[in-house]
């Protein structure tokens, strides 16, 4: 990509604007206070999506975020097209999607970026903790989403980083003839959380790849939700779960030393 500019970011906007199908948005949330979530990355490639710092240099997105070596790693911002002297600018030297991912089951939508230096660690550039237990997310459970996707369907991207709270939702209702309807089922690799009582709470398309935070600790990915129906309570924001298989295949690839 090259070095960061204001001119090059304008230009990501403008294309993020014509192919937001491509990327998950905030939907029903509030703009996050300047800095104050210091884990998130803005990673920009052929299609923008969210990740977060769990090394000082490797990051966590999706996999189905397709993310290439030509993309680059902004640390530290909250506003995508401003010079912020937080921001850290990362070109991306290794990419190693999960081998088992599956585009169609959505199943082990999980990659690894490896950064061409370390990150410095700041108050606007830290690294996220991510569990030490391996437990199921019970349903009720409230979480936070991050990201610079757009904020309602069919909109513009957020250039402000945003957040919304969720509820984790038992996944035998998101698997139900009133939701999902298996199509496709949501695992027990998987988290399903959103709005309840028709709030329209939800993570979906710009998003895609930035964290599920439940009590300070990283638990899931952004994954899927239903294309042009982000917010819709049938329809939960899907976040692959990060599982022992999942974080012992982490640290294998970094080497451990985890937040």
């Amino acid at each position: 990509m090259g070095l960061w500019s204001v001119l090059s970011f304008s230009a990501a906007i403008l294309f993020l604007q014509m192919h937001r199908g491509h990327c998950a948005n905030i939907i029903g949330g509030k703009e996050s206070a300047p800095h104050s979530r210091p884990f998130m990355v803005a990673l920009e490639g052929n299609y923008f999506c969210g990740g977060t710092l769990i090394q000082n240099n490797w990051v966590l997105t999706a996999a189905h975020c397709n993310i290439k070596k030509e993309a680059t790693a902004i640390l530290g911002a909250h506003s995508l097209s401003k010079k912020e002297t937080e921001k850290q600018i990362f070109q991306i030297t290794r990419v190693v999607a999960h081998p088992k991912f599956n585009s169609t089951t959505k199943e082990n939508d999980i990659m690894l970026l490896q950064l061409n230096r370390k990150a410095k660690i700041t108050q606007a550039v830290k690294t996220i903790k991510i569990p030490r237990t391996y437990e199921d997310i019970k349903a009720g459970t409230q979480c936070l989403v991050t990201g610079w996707g757009i904020t309602e369907n069919r909109g513009k991207i957020s250039d402000m980083l945003r957040e919304v709270n969720v509820t984790v939702i038992d996944r035998r209702i998101c698997n139900d003839k009133k939701h999902y309807n298996s199509k496709p089922v949501v695992t027990m690799n998987m988290v399903c959380a959103g709005g309840i009582k028709k709030k329209r709470k939800d993570a979906c398309k710009g998003d895609s790849g930035g964290p599920l935070v439940c009590g300070g600790i990283q638990r899931g990915i952004t994954s899927f939700g239903e294309p042009e129906k982000c917010g819709y309570p049938q329809y939960p924001g899907v976040y692959t779960r990060l599982t022992k298989d999942y974080i012992e295949w982490i640290k294998k690839i970094t080497g451990g030393n985890l937040g």
